[in-house]
């Protein structure tokens, strides 16, 4: 019967995606202890390994190769670590922070990062709006990525504040429409982004294959001072 590394491996052959036995050894250890600790805490609605090894894993190593080398990234509303223990094990080069708002997560987070030796992820909680507007988080990411957490309107003013001129914002959907894309503009463009590209990936394994999108922002200009807005203003009133 196969394991979790076997579905790993089979997850990420099928997209497409290289990895080396010791990724795959990490991923599958990440994959076990996720889902042996979503037993008694609510950390992702995939419970079974060949699932999750294709929607949580293999979902997320498809934009791993899209990310500048030696870069600084942020994952806002990371979770249980996703995207981020993907990008973390995938690229070594990089140095993966995982921003989410709820303790239990960062937890789990930071202690499975330990327990696994994956040197390159730290966990910190709070909210993006908050991190954003402060001197310790305002512009200071090469690269700034969130994982199906709000529409891109919304998403743009939470996430854009945190990259610095010259950077990457990349948000990854599981379905992006051309009147969501549209809608966004005027908050990419006024909080000092503009759109590069926007790449549809197939995401192979499930049972029906699913279209995966992923939006580069590149960061062009400095947000304005007024921005990020308190959450229940961003959420009220858009962009």
């Amino acid at each position: 019967m196969p394991d979790t590394k076997d579905y790993i491996a089979e997850a990420l052959s099928a997209n497409g995606i290289a990895a080396g036995e010791d990724a795959i050894r990490l991923l599958a250890a990440y994959l076990t202890e996720l889902l042996r600790v979503n037993e008694t805490m609510n950390l992702t609605a995939v419970r079974d390994p060949a699932e999750a090894a294709v929607r949580n894993i293999a979902d997320c190593a498809l934009c791993a190769s899209l990310l500048p080398q030696g870069a600084s990234l942020l994952d806002v509303g990371s979770g249980a670590g996703l995207p981020a223990f993907p990008f973390a094990v995938l690229r070594p080069d990089l140095r993966v922070t995982a921003l989410d708002s709820t303790g239990k997560k960062v937890r789990f987070i930071s202690e499975t990062a330990a327990l696994l030796g994956i040197g390159n992820l730290t966990a910190r909680c709070g909210r993006a709006e908050e991190l954003g507007a402060s001197p310790e988080g305002r512009g200071r990411f090469d690269v700034v990525t969130a994982r199906a957490v709000e529409r891109m309107n919304i998403l743009s003013e939470l996430c854009l504040p945190l990259v610095r001129t010259g950077g990457l914002f990349l948000a990854m959907k599981s379905r992006l429409t051309d009147e969501e894309l549209t809608e966004a503009a005027h908050a990419v463009t006024g909080l000092g982004g503009r759109v590069r590209t926007v790449k549809t990936f197939r995401l192979i394994g499930t049972e029906e294959t699913a279209d995966r999108t992923a939006i580069l922002i590149d960061k062009v200009a400095p947000t304005p001072r007024a921005y990020p807005r308190p959450y229940a203003r961003i959420a009220a009133k858009p962009l």
